[in-house]
């Protein structure tokens, strides 16, 4: 009988600490974002640390975004201001976002190496499109690691490139990212 409210109590304790248990929230640490325009007669390079972004790892819904007035790198600064200004139009679309849902079934708590596809909305400039891009993922040590890589076509997000400047300016920009999380503290 003493035995029995033992496992009583101790069952107890385990349903509370499940009940109560919040859920496993990966918040990016450090991450860049680079991207490259490669134009017939320029190459037009910059980044961004200034990512922020979170995966909850039981649902697999993920929120990521990225001011852009915070790329540095260009050929000038006459360059970033027309990115900022005149291409990206900073002031009425500070941000770009991503936001959606990992499409396989996967435990990011369990340490490994994976590919997953992420489905969700992208937007920049404003004007949102589905997207489904691929990410490499690694947990190891208690942090999770990830890198992708993915086009960006202007004309998708209604970015006019002049055409005084469109042998300067690719039409399809190639994005780079990587990130490290941990688990977000409650």
């Amino acid at each position: 009988m003493k035995n029995f409210g033992v496992m009583v109590i101790l069952t107890l304790h385990v349903m509370c600490g499940i009940l109560t248990a919040q859920p496993v929230r990966w918040e990016v640490k450090s991450g860049r974002v680079e991207f490259v325009s490669e134009a017939p007669l320029e190459i037009i390079k910059a980044s961004s640390g200034a990512i922020k972004g979170i995966i909850e790892a039981d649902s697999r819904r993920f929120a990521f975004s990225v001011p852009m007035s915070s790329f540095e790198g260009f050929n000038s600064p006459l360059q970033r201001e027309h990115f900022q200004e005149n291409y990206l139009e900073i002031g009425a679309h500070p941000d770009a976002t991503f936001s959606g849902k990992i499409i396989e079934p996967v435990d990011l708590t369990e340490p490994g190496i994976t590919t997953i596809r992420a489905k969700g909305i992208f937007t920049i400039h404003g004007v949102e499109q589905e997207r489904i891009i691929r990410v490499n993922l690694e947990h190891s040590d208690g942090q999770l690691f990830a890198t992708c890589s993915f086009s960006v076509l202007l004309s998708e997000h209604q970015i006019r490139i002049p055409r005084i400047v469109n042998q300067k300016i690719a039409e399809t920009i190639q994005v780079d990212l990587r990130a490290s999380f941990e688990i977000q503290e409650e």
